[in-house]
C-alpha cells in the first residue's frame, strides 16, 4: 500500500495483513537482551514476484516484518502467503485491489476488506488483525469497516519513499531515522528495497533497535510474542 503515487504499478503490488497466531514465538533471549527496543518494518502490495528474494533476505539477515498483501495476490499466489508465515513473518490486510477507498462507498469497502481476510486466510496466513489502507487514505467510514472485522489501523511515522524510485542509501537512510515503537512504509516489490536489507539490519543493530511485531492494541512496535 503506501505512496500515493504507485498507482500505476498496482498490477505489481499486492498483499498484506498483519496477523497473527501462525508464525514463530518471540525472539531468543540474548537477541532479546540486544533490543533497546522495536520497529516495524512493513512491506506492502505482496505477495508477487520479489516476495521469495525478499524473504530470504529478511530471514538470512535476521528480520522479521508485517507483510502487508492484497487480496488479489493472496490469492493468486497462496504458497506465498504460506511462504510468508513460514519465514516468520505477520501478515496484514491491505485490501483486495487497492483502490483509493475514501471514494468508495461503505459497501465496497467492506467488500475490498472481506475479501482479503478470506484471501489470506484460504492462503494460510490466518486471520489478520492489522489493516493499512491503500495509500494511507482513511476516514470514519473506512474507520467503521475496518472495526467490524476487529482490524487495527497501521499507518506509519516514516515512509522509506521506495515505491518512488528511492534509492538503496535513501532507503538505509530511512531506517535511520526510526526510534523505538515507530513503523516504516516499505513496499514488497522495489529492487533496490531488497538490495536494502544487509544494510537494514546494519542499521537496526548499530541502534540496538530490533524488528518487531505491530501490537493490534496500539499499532505500534513491540517485542515479537
Amino acid at each position: 500500500m503506501g505512496a500515493r503515487a504507485h498507482l500505476p504499478l498496482l498490477a505489481a503490488a499486492a498483499l498484506a495483513t498483519a496477523g497473527t497466531l501462525a508464525v514463530p514465538a518471540a525472539a531468543a533471549p540474548d537477541q532479546a537482551a540486544a533490543c533497546s527496543g522495536y520497529v516495524g518494518l512493513t512491506f506492502d502490495d505482496g505477495p508477487g514476484s520479489g516476495t521469495t528474494a525478499l524473504l530470504n533476505s529478511l530471514k538470512q539477515y535476521g528480520l522479521r516484518a508485517t507483510m502487508f498483501n492484497t487480496g488479489q495476490n493472496a490469492a493468486a499466489n497462496p504458497a506465498l502467503v504460506r511462504a510468508q508465515v513460514s519465514a516468520g513473518m505477520w501478515v496484514g490486510n491491505h485490501s483486495y485491489t487497492h483502490p483509493h477507498l475514501t471514494q468508495q462507498s461503505q459497501a465496497a469497502i467492506d467488500s475490498e476488506i472481506s475479501r482479503t481476510q478470506q484471501a489470506i486466510a484460504a492462503g494460510g496466513g490466518g486471520t489478520p488483525r492489522l489493516f493499512r489502507p491503500p495509500y494511507g487514505e482513511t476516514n470514519a467510514t473506512v474507520k467503521a469497516v475496518e472495526a467490524k472485522y476487529g482490524l487495527t489501523e497501521v499507518l506509519w511515522q516514516v515512509d522509506s519513499q521506495d515505491w518512488n524510485n528511492a534509492g538503496t542509501d535513501a532507503i538505509v537512510a530511512a531506517v535511520g531515522r526510526l526510534t523505538n515503537g515507530q513503523v516504516i512504509l516499505m513496499h514488497d516489490w522495489p529492487a533496490n528495497t531488497r538490495a536494502a536489507i544487509p544494510r537494514i539490519a546494519q542499521t537496526l543493530a548499530a541502534k540496538g533497535l530490533c524488528s518487531g511485531m505491530i501490537s493490534p492494541q496500539t499499532g505500534r512496535a513491540v517485542a515479537p510474542g
